[in-house]
């Protein structure tokens, strides 16, 4: 499995600890090309890993910034991605099982939360109840302008 890591300059060391870790368990990983320094924009960050995301079918991204909110949100606004703000495995585990995300991201936390974030992230299934699959459609629906009523 493809996972793309990026993160502004907040996120640095946290992205390069979970590149090695998941390197060792035996994930392709690609990390953001684009330059950290201390005047770095995470919204750069965000728009180059949910891009390669779309091109990459089955691929999964992780952001990391401060607190993990607007890098989040600024992925968001690339069609085709669904990114959640995580703060603890259970909700990588619902973003992942419940809304079909093929992002996260989160800051402010140590590597262990990282790792199990990252772990139950990875390992979970994607959405695949009715209920599930109904409501991430309707997403999917108006996000292609194809509204309709429910």
């Amino acid at each position: 499995m493809k996972i793309f890591i990026g993160a502004d300059h907040r996120g640095v060391e946290l992205k390069e600890q979970l590149a090695i870790y998941l390197k060792e368990e035996g994930f392709d990983i690609e990390l953001s090309k684009l330059i950290n320094n201390e005047t770095d924009d995470y919204p750069d960050f965000a728009f180059d890993i949910a891009r390669k995301v779309i091109k990459n079918e089955n691929s999964l991204g992780i952001l990391i910034c401060g607190n993990g909110i607007g890098i989040g949100i600024a992925a968001n606004k690339v069609k085709g991605i669904r990114c959640a703000r995580v703060i603890n495995s259970d909700d990588a585990y619902k973003a992942k099982n419940h809304n079909g995300v093929n992002m996260i991201s989160f800051g402010g936390i140590s590597f262990e939360e990282a790792k199990n974030i990252v772990d139950i992230f990875i390992s979970t299934k994607t959405a695949f109840e009715e209920r599930h699959l109904k409501r991430i459609q309707k997403i999917i629906d108006y996000e292609n302008e194809e509204e309709h009523e429910y």
